[in-house]
């Protein structure tokens, strides 16, 4: 499901750091040592199709890297 972001991501929150992440060990490999965070927010989203929806995504950060992994966990009511 690929989508892009409309906008801002709002109400973020940061809910794991570092050891605490399952993946680390991936993000690491992958995209090079850094203070590892879980992060969520919410967005506004646009679909290949076009359609727009209001969502929660999760995705991993770390500082210098940048947002890695968007994924929508759910869709929101507006």
């Amino acid at each position: 499901m690929d989508f892009e972001i409309i906008g801002e991501i709002t109400d973020v929150e940061t809910f794991a750091v570092g050891s605490s992440i399952r993946e680390v060990g991936r993000l690491r490999r992958i995209y090079g040592s850094g203070r590892w965070r879980k992060r969520k927010g919410n967005a506004q989203v646009r679909f290949e199709d076009g359609t727009l929806a209001r969502v929660e995504v999760h995705w991993y950060e770390a500082h210098g890297i940048g947002r890695k992994e968007l994924k929508i966990k759910r869709f929101l009511d507006e």
